[in-house]
């Protein structure tokens, strides 16, 4: 049946990054819906923020696009221009190749939640705006390195 069960999806916690930057995860949950459904060709996650907590650190991906909508809440954007409030209904497009850094954060006291949907490629550069870092993906696995390929030390 084509409906997916929401209660009956895993939800993750904590976060790929190398270190200490995944404790900057923390209040952040997620649930992959695209995988529950069985798509392959693009990925759908609800994504929900406690008070404070942050979706990722701010990045921006050479080849995939992303689209969000919030569903829950009062969110915020942030990217290279600044802070824009998000509020329920409101959506955000990230298009491939677009250096502009961005991730969403609740600066609310209240619980959010939004819907990400993003491009599945086989290989996948992505770069942290605000650090050292960038990630590549391939074969389903991610390495961690700093902008130049280099090994990252104690972060």
């Amino acid at each position: 049946m084509p409906k997916i069960d929401i209660s009956a999806v895993p939800t993750r916690t904590g976060s790929s990054y190398p270190g200490k930057l995944a404790d900057q995860m923390a209040g952040r949950s997620q649930q992959g819906l695209g995988d529950a459904g069985g798509l392959t060709q693009f990925g759908a996650n609800l994504v929900r923020l406690a008070p404070k907590a942050a979706s990722s650190l701010r990045h921006w991906h050479e080849k995939q696009d992303e689209f969000l909508i919030v569903i829950e809440g009062a969110l915020t954007l942030i990217d290279d221009n600044g802070e824009t409030p998000l509020k329920v209904g409101d959506c955000c497009a990230f298009p491939a190749g677009d250096a502009n850094g961005h991730h969403i954060v609740n600066l609310s006291g209240q619980d959010g939640a939004f819907l990400v949907v993003g491009t599945r490629t086989p290989t996948e550069t992505g770069w942290y705006s605000d650090i050292d870092m960038m990630v590549t993906a391939a074969d389903g696995k991610m390495a961690f390195t700093r902008k130049d390929g280099s090994a990252m030390e104690d972060t």
